[in-house]
């Protein structure tokens, strides 16, 4: 390992991204970020340099690159929305792909899902799949790191569940909830990327937990930590989807997406693959259990507020 090389996070001011940059720079690495919010709050002050997404401008692009040896690319939207699409994530990470193989960069290690290349009837990977083909025909070295649920320090659906189980009187799983997803730490996951950037060889590796749970177990366990017993009952798909409509309005927000939850049922957040860490959601919940879910976390306002820390928002 030599730590004489020069590391581009995209988002590091965010969720996966800012995990990552934490323990680059721990271990001394130089370290940029690529970024739609340069203005940011962070914590990283002059530890790491700062350069806007412009993706109009690829010459731009590559000069920002220049003298990066690895390029971690988190970026990605949820869902299609007026802000963004998935067909302009595609677009401009293909932009972002072409600029780094011109720039020089030696590898990227990018973040695409579980089962990114088994569900092209859904918009969010067929998305993902199409950038893992893209990476794979750019003649660079790469690793594809494919999570399935991330959680920790600012996550969304962990806390949200959490919330959930705090404000609604009830709370419905899609169908009977048996379908099951092995959840990630955040940190574990920036470990698992900062492993592959060590590695010469290109490689596609699922980035899952030590626990699996079925969707129900989860609830079951939030709530059981939490302290907080709410009725759970299974409902059709399209009424879950309707009641998160109603959530939606009152937060502007999007809880869920029909993709998501499409996604959910048929199991591609799950994986038989070794656990790509040691941290347990269980005891995550457990050391959270006095804050998690007291604040809704709003995916729309991290994306639309460019100024605010992600943990403020």
């Amino acid at each position: 390992m030599s730590q004489s090389k020069k590391h581009a996070v995209t988002g590091a001011f965010g969720y996966t991204g800012k995990a990552l940059a934490e323990q680059l720079i721990a271990r001394g690495d130089r370290v940029c970020t690529l970024t739609n919010s340069p203005n940011r709050e962070n914590q990283f002050g002059n530890q790491i340099d700062v350069y806007p997404f412009d993706f109009d401008d690829q010459t731009k692009l590559e000069e920002s690159l220049r003298g990066v040896d690895i390029l971690h690319n988190t970026y990605w939207v949820r869902f299609n929305h007026k802000l963004f699409s998935f067909d302009q994530a595609v677009e401009n990470t293909k932009i972002l792909f072409n600029a780094a193989k011109a720039a020089g960069v030696q590898k990227i290690v990018h973040v695409s899902i579980l089962h990114a290349d088994q569900a092209d009837d859904l918009g969010y990977y067929k998305g993902k799949h199409q950038l893992e083909d893209a990476l794979k025909e750019l003649d660079l070295p790469f690793t594809i790191v494919r999570p399935g649920v991330l959680f920790g320090r600012g996550d969304i659906l962990v806390n949200n569940i959490a919330w959930t189980l705090r404000s609604l009187p009830f709370f419905g799983t899609f169908g009977d909830g048996s379908y099951k997803l092995r959840p990630l730490h955040v940190e574990d996951m920036a470990s698992l990327m900062l492993h592959a950037a060590d590695q010469a060889s290109s490689s596609t590796v699922d980035a899952v937990g030590p626990e699996s749970f079925t969707y129900r177990e989860l609830i079951e366990l939030i709530g059981s930590i939490v302290g907080i017993s709410k009725p759970i009952f299974s409902v059709h798909p399209t009424l879950g989807y309707l009641v998160s409509k109603l959530v939606n309005v009152a937060k502007n927000d999007v809880v869920i997406t029909r993709q998501e939850i499409e996604g959910l049922m048929r199991g591609l957040l799950d994986s038989s693959a070794p656990s790509a860490g040691e941290t347990k959601l269980s005891t995550y919940i457990e050391g959270q259990k006095e804050t998690l879910g007291i604040r809704y976390a709003n995916e729309i306002k991290r994306r639309s507020n460019r100024r605010m820390a992600y943990s403020d928002i």
